[in-house]
C-alpha cells in the first residue's frame, strides 16, 4: 500500500460503510447464522461444528464453520468433521463412500442442505471492482456469477491438505482501530527520526527500504509483543540497517548510463569521503590515505577530458578500495548510533501501545492443551476482542476506495468464527489495511514489491502439480488460497492467516514460499524449513521462489543447494517471468504486473515421503515452468527497485542447470557453509523485486 492518496485508507476516516449496509451485513444470506450449542460436545464445537435452523424445512441442521459441511443428523467425531482427525490417527476410520476422497474429506452437499439462503460458492470465483463495494453484502447468486467472468486473483475454493498439531489460542492482543491508528501515528514517527538521524549525522536520505526491510529483519528474533514495532531483539545493532546505511556512505551511489554522470559521480565521491575524513576523529593514517586518494582523482579529473565511461567507473572502484575501509572505520560509531536510536524509540512505541491496548481489553482464561493432529486452521486468539467503534462511509470521486473487497469478506466467512453477524467485519478490515499500510510506508511504490505475488497461473500449476495448498508468506491482501502463514496474527487471523510462518510448525502438506527479499528472513526461512523437514515423517513439501543473486551468492540460496533435502532445482532467466503486484488491491488494471529484473531460483525441499508423494518429474516440472511464462494481459512494467546500487554489482540473469531428481543420500550436505560470509561484504541488493 503505497501512499495515502492510493491506499484504501483515507486520512483518520478511512474505511466505510453506511448504516444500511451494515444492518444488511447482520442478516447475511451466503451463511447460516451459527451459534454455539449446549447439545454439542466441546470437542465437536471446536472442530467447527454448530447447530442451526432450516426456516424452510423447519427442522435444525448441523454446519461446519471450517468445512462448508451440512448436515442433518448430529455429526460423529471422527467420521464426518475432517478438521478433528484428517489422517485418522485419533478416531475410528470414517464411514460411507466418500473415503476415497484426500484426507477423508466429504464432499460438500448440495446448496439445498447448506440452509436458508446459502450460496454455494464452490467454483465462483469473484473478483469485485471499487463501484461493487457497497453490494457485496447482498449478492445474489446469480449477481456472484455475473462477476465471476472477470479477472480473479485468488481460489479460494481449494481445500487444504496440510496437518499441524493442535495448538493453544495465541495470546495476540485483538486488534482495534484506536490502537491502529496510534501504531500508525508512531511509526510514520519512527519512519521521520530514522531520515532525520541519516540527514544529521551521515548527511545522506535513508537508503530506500531500508526501514521496511530493518521491520522484516528485526521481526525474525524479535521476541517482544508488538506485532509491529520491535522491542526485544538480540542484537540490539540491526545487521540490515547497518549494511545500508555504510553501503551509502560517503555518498549514494546509483546507477550510471551516460559517461557524463560517471565523471560527475567520481567527483562528488571524492570529495565528500575528503570533507568526511576531515571532519571524524580518524588516525593520521587514515587521512593521508583518503586525502592523497582523493587529490589524485580530483587531479586527474582536471586534466583528462576524453576518458570514457568505462574509464570513469574503473577509477570509482578503485577510490573506493582505498578509502572505503577509511572512511566506514570513522563512520561505524555514528552508524551504530543510528540503528540504537531507532531500536530503543521502537521499543518505548512498543510499550506504549500495549498498555494502551490492555486497558482496552479484559483478561480471558486460555484452553486446556490439546496435541492431536488436525487439518491446518487460522490462528485463534485467546483474549475476547473488546467492542468495535462504528466504522462511516466514505467515498472517492462516487465510487469506493478497495479492491477485492468480496476476496475479504469470503475469507472472513471461512475462517472468523467470532462474529457470526458481521458485525465486526468492516472495522478489522480497516484494521488490517491499515497494518499493512503503515509497515511498507507511504512512498510512491513503497513496499509493493515485499508483498508482491506469483502469477495466478503458477499457483494453479503448482496446486495441479505438486497439490500446493498453502502459502508461507502471504497476506490476506495477495494470498491465493485461502489457507496461509503471513505476518500479523492478530489482525490476519481473522481472514485466513496461520500466523507467522517461523512459528507455524506443520507436519505434513504441500507449501509455495514466496518471501520478502530479506537476506535475513530468508535465511530464517532456511533454517525453519531444515527444522520441519528433518521431524516430519509425515509427507512434506516446500517448492521456494527466491532471487538468483549470485554475486555475491545469498547465504539462503546457498544453504538450500547444499541442503540434503534439495530434489530439483530450475532457474529462471531475468525478463523472461514476471510478478504480481503487492499493491493489487488499489492498482490500476494495467499495473497487475511487472517483469523480473533478475533470475528466480525455484527450489524443491522435500523430506522423503514429500518427495515420493508430489515428485518433481520432467513432465511436471517442465509444465509449472510454462506456466511462468508471460501472459497475454496488458504490458507488463518494469520491476520497481530503488535508484541506486553500487557499482560493482551486477543483476545475475545466467541460467542455472536443472538439477536431477536425487534422494538425499546422493546429495553432499557439507557444502552449507561454503559462502558465510558472504552477507557481511554484499553490498545493497535490488531487494524490491517482488515476492
Amino acid at each position: 500500500m503505497s501512499n495515502e492518496s492510493q491506499g484504501p485508507v483515507k486520512g483518520e476516516a478511512a474505511l466505510m460503510q453506511s448504516p444500511s449496509v451494515s444492518a444488511s451485513a447482520q442478516s447475511l444470506p451466503l451463511s447460516p447464522s451459527t451459534s454455539k450449542s449446549p447439545e454439542l460436545p466441546d470437542e465437536l464445537v471446536q472442530a467447527g461444528w454448530s447447530k442451526c435452523w432450516s426456516r424452510r424445512e423447519n427442522r435444525p441442521y448441523y454446519f461446519n464453520r471450517f468445512t462448508n459441511q451440512s448436515l442433518w443428523e448430529v455429526p460423529v467425531l471422527g467420521q464426518h468433521d475432517v478438521i478433528s482427525d484428517p489422517l485418522g490417527l485419533n478416531a475410528a476410520p470414517a464411514e460411507g463412500g466418500d473415503g476415497h476422497l484426500g484426507n477423508n474429506q466429504r464432499k460438500r452437499r448440495g446448496s439445498e442442505e447448506q440452509g436458508p439462503g446459502y450460496i454455494n460458492l464452490k467454483r465462483t470465483k469473484v473478483r469485485l471492482f471499487p463501484h461493487r463495494l457497497l453490494s457485496v453484502m447482498s449478492m445474489s447468486a446469480s449477481d456472484l456469477r455475473s462477476v465471476s467472468s472477470q479477472a480473479i486473483y485468488w481460489d479460494l475454493d481449494i481445500q487444504t491438505n496440510v496437518v499441524i498439531r493442535e495448538q493453544l489460542p495465541t495470546n495476540h492482543l485483538p486488534p482495534h482501530p484506536e490502537i491502529e491508528l496510534q501504531r500508525a501515528q508512531l511509526v510514520t514517527k519512527l519512519r521521520q527520526h530514522y531520515h532525520e538521524l541519516c540527514l544529521q549525522r551521515e548527511g545522506i536520505d535513508p537508503p530506500r527500504e531500508s526501514f521496511n526491510r530493518w521491520l522484516l529483519e528485526r521481526k525474525v528474533i524479535d521476541k517482544g509483543h508488538d506485532p509491529l514495532l520491535p522491542s526485544d531483539c538480540d542484537p540490539v545493532i540491526s545487521p540490515s540497517m547497518f549494511r545500508e546505511v555504510m553501503n551509502d556512505i560517503p555518498i549514494r551511489l546509483s546507477r550510471i548510463k551516460y559517461k557524463e554522470e560517471a565523471r560527475k559521480l567520481l567527483f562528488k565521491y571524492a570529495e565528500a569521503a575528503k570533507k568526511m575524513i576531515d571532519s571524524r576523529n580518524a588516525s593520521p593514517e587514515s587521512r593521508k590515505v583518503v586525502k592523497w586518494n582523493a587529490e589524485d582523482t580530483m587531479s586527474w579529473l582536471r586534466r583528462d577530458h576524453s576518458a570514457s565511461k568505462e574509464d570513469y567507473m574503473d577509477r570509482l572502484e578503485h577510490l573506493r578500495q582505498q578509502c572505503g575501509p577509511h572512511v566506514a572505520a570513522v563512520a561505524k560509531d555514528s552508524v551504530e548510533g543510528i540503528c540504537s536510536k531507532i531500536y530503543q524509540l521502537s521499543a518505548e512505541y512498543s510499550r506504549r501501545l500495549r498498555q494502551t491496548h490492555l486497558s482496552l481489553l479484559q483478561e480471558a482464561c486460555a484452553s486446556p492443551p490439546q496435541s492431536r493432529l488436525v487439518s491446518c486452521y487460522p490462528v485463534r486468539l485467546t483474549l475476547p476482542s473488546p467492542p468495535l467503534p462504528r466504522v462511516e462511509l466514505h467515498f472517492e470521486n462516487d465510487m469506493a476506495c478497495l479492491r477485492h473487497f468480496s476476496k475479504l469478506e469470503l475469507l472472513y466467512r471461512y475462517s472468523c468464527v467470532d462474529d457470526p453477524r458481521f458485525e465486526k467485519f468492516l472495522s478489522r478490515v480497516w484494521c488490517l489495511l491499515k497494518r499493512y499500510q503503515v509497515m511498507f510506508g507511504s512512498g510512491a511504490n513503497e513496499g509493493t514489491g515485499l508483498q508482491g505475488a506469483l502469477p495466478v497461473p503458477v499457483f494453479e500449476a503448482l496446486n495441479r502439480q505438486f497439490g500446493v495448498t498453502s502459502e508461507c508468506f502471504a497476506s490476506p491482501l495477495n494470498c491465493y488460497f485461502k489457507q496461509y502463514a503471513s505476518a500479523f496474527p492478530d489482525t490476519d487471523s481473522y481472514f485466513g492467516s496461520r500466523g507467522p510462518f517461523l512459528s507455524f510448525c506443520p507436519v505434513s502438506g504441500s507449501f509455495e514460499a514466496n518471501p520478502p527479499f530479506c537476506e535475513e528472513l530468508m535465511d530464517a526461512m532456511v533454517t525453519h524449513f531444515e527444522e520441519l523437514l528433518d521431524r516430519s515423517s509425515e509427507p512434506l513439501s516446500f517448492i521456494v521462489f527466491v532471487p538468483e543473486w549470485r554475486d555475491p551468492v545469498t547465504p539462503a540460496l546457498s544453504r538450500m543447494e547444499g541442503s540434503r533435502f534439495l530434489r530439483h532445482q530450475l532457474s529462471v532467466p531475468a525478463y523472461e517471468h514476471e510478478y504480481r503486484s503487492g499493491s493489487q488491491h488499489i492498482c490500476k488494471r494495467d499495473e497487475m504486473y511487472y517483469r523480473a529484473v533478475h533470475g528466480t531460483a525455484v527450489l524443491f525441499l522435500q523430506n522423503e515421503a514429500g518427495f515420493s508423494k508430489w515428485t518433481p518429474t520432467p513432465e511436471r516440472v517442465a509444465e509449472l515452468s510454462a506456466a511462468y511464462r508471460p501472459s497475454s494481459h496488458p504490458p507488463s512494467l518494469s520491476s520497481p527497485g530503488p535508484a541506486h546500487v553500487a557499482p560493482g554489482d551486477r543483476e545475475s540473469a545466467a541460467k542455472v542447470g536443472e538439477r536431477p531428481l536425487m534422494s538425499p543420500s546422493s546429495h553432499d550436505s557439507n557444502n552449507n557453509n561454503s559462502n558465510n560470509n558472504n552477507s557481511s561484504s554484499s553490498s545493497v541488493r535490488d531487494k524490491m523485486t517482488p515476492v
